[in-house]
């Protein structure tokens, strides 16, 4: 019995604990939102600026492989100058 009460509450706070990081991820998003406007405001582009910090989170060796992916379908399809 004492043992279904412990997994009960345990379960109680694994659930309290994700609501709250839930609540503090929605600020963050909002904080970061706020962070891409400020930036647009003064003339930046967003999109861009998106792009560049996915590529920034990559492993340099995936990012240069993509790259020349890119490059490489870039030049098939004429985009290239």
């Amino acid at each position: 019995m004492s043992g279904d009460v412990v997994a009960v509450e345990q379960l109680r706070q694994f659930i309290e604990r994700i609501e709250r990081l839930e609540e503090e991820k929605k600020g963050i998003a909002e904080d970061i939102r706020d962070v891409y406007g400020e930036a647009k405001s003064q003339g930046f582009d967003s999109k861009t600026m998106r792009t560049i910090i996915k590529l920034r989170a990559m492993d340099k060796h995936k990012r240069m492989e993509m790259e020349a992916l890119l490059e490489t379908y870039k030049t098939a399809l004429g985009l290239l100058d």
